[in-house]
C-alpha cells in the first residue's frame, strides 16, 4: 500500500517509517523542514515538505501522494513546563485541530481508505473516577485541570473528525506515555535527567497511574492499525499500568539515583501546577486488551519496569 506519514520525522515517526518500508510498503513522509529531506530517504520514504497548517500546501502534498493509508503523527512538543502546559501545547493542539481537519480534507479528496491518527490515553484524558485502569468505552475528563483544558479540547476534536469520518477507516491509537529513543524519557533527555538529579519528587500519595510504552512497540501497534485495524479507538499501551509511587521510585533505582523527595500536594503545586498535581496523584491507566485482540499486537516491551533498563 501507500501509505502517508504526516510527522514522520519525530519520535515515534522515525521507528514507524522504516517499519512500514520493511512490511513492503511505499511510503511518503510529511515534513516542514526543508532539511529533513535527507533524513526520509534514509529512513525508506519520499520526502513531501510542506506546511501542516497550510491547507493548500497539504492537499497538493496529499494529491501527489495518492496514498491508499494516511497517519497523522503530527506534535510540536518541545521542553515542558507542567504549569504552563496550555501554552506550550498551543501549537501541537493547532496541529490535532486544523492540521487534523486538514489531512482529512486532502484524504478525502483523493479517496484514502484509511486514517490512523495519535490519541492519548494518558496524562489526565481518561475520567479520574471509577476504577484505575480504563478501556476505550470509558469516558475522558469532562473537567480536566485549568491548564489541560485546551489539551484536552483539542484531542476530543481530533477523536471526533477522524472517527466521524464515515468516508473511510478512521482510527484513533490512545497511545501512552512514550518512553525510548527520540523521547524525554531515554538515557540524557530531560525526565530521565530529573529523576537522576533527584528533580523529580513523589507528591503526595502518587497514586496517579501511568500506562507507558516503549516508542518502538507503538510503531508496530501503529503498522498492524495500518495494515488491518477497524473505524475505533485502541489503546496502545504496555501490561503493566502503575502508580506514580510505583515506578518513579523503580526509575530511580534503574538510574542509581536516590529515592525521590516526598512533598505534600501543596508543595507539588508550587513547581509543577495543578496539571502536574493531577497526573502525579489523580490519573488513570489504561488497558490495551482490545488493541492485543484486534490488531494482534503485543507490545515487546510488555512493562515498564525492564523497558526503562534497556531505553
Amino acid at each position: 500500500m501507500r501509505v502517508f506519514v504526516a510527522g514522520a520525522t519525530g519520535a515515534i515517526g522515525r521507528q514507524l517509517v522504516p517499519r512500514l518500508v520493511a512490511a513492503g510498503h511505499e511510503v511518503v513522509g510529511l515534513t516542514h523542514v526543508e532539511s529533513n529531506r535527507a533524513l526520509l530517504h534514509e529512513l525508506g520514504a519520499k520526502p513531501a515538505v510542506a506546511d501542516a497548517l497550510d491547507p493548500d500546501q497539504v492537499a497538493d502534498a496529499v494529491a501527489h501522494a495518492m496514498p491508499d493509508v494516511m497517519v497523522h503523527e503530527l506534535t510540536a512538543i518541545g521542553p515542558v513546563d507542567m504549569r504552563h502546559l496550555d501554552r506550550d501545547f498551543v501549537m501541537t493542539n493547532r496541529l490535532r485541530t486544523q492540521g487534523t481537519d486538514y489531512l482529512l480534507s486532502a484524504g478525502r479528496a483523493v479517496g484514502v481508505q484509511r486514517f490512523v491518527a495519535q490519541g492519548v490515553a494518558g496524562f489526565g484524558a481518561y475520567a479520574r473516577t471509577g476504577g484505575p485502569v480504563k478501556r476505550e468505552e470509558d469516558p475522558l475528563d469532562p473537567a480536566p485541570a485549568r491548564e489541560l483544558r485546551a489539551n484536552l479540547a483539542a484531542i476530543r476534536h481530533l477523536e471526533e473528525a477522524v472517527l466521524g469520518a464515515t468516508w473511510t477507516e478512521g482510527i484513533v491509537l490512545r497511545y501512552g506515555a512514550f518512553y525510548g529513543p527520540g523521547t524525554s524519557l531515554a538515557p540524557g533527555e530531560e525526565q530521565f535527567e530529573l529523576v537522576r538529579r533527584r528533580k523529580f519528587p513523589l507528591v503526595g500519595n502518587g497514586g496517579g497511574v501511568w500506562s507507558f510504552i516503549h516508542v518502538a512497540d507503538a510503531a508496530e501497534a501503529t503498522v498492524a492499525a495500518v495494515e488491518h485495524g477497524r473505524r475505533g479507538v485502541y489503546n496502545v499501551v504496555d501490561d503493566h499500568p502503575a502508580p506514580v509511587a510505583e515506578w518513579l521510585p523503580a526509575l530511580a533505582q534503574t538510574l542509581g539515583a536516590k529515592k525521590p523527595m516526598r512533598v505534600p500536594r501543596f508543595v507539588g503545586r508550587l513547581f509543577a501546577g495543578e496539571a502536574g498535581v493531577v497526573m502525579l496523584t489523580e490519573v488513570r491507566g489504561a488497558s490495551n486488551a482490545k488493541a492485543k485482540r484486534e490488531l494482534g499486537w503485543h507490545p515487546a516491551h510488555p512493562s515498564w519496569r525492564e523497558g526503562f533498563q534497556g531505553a
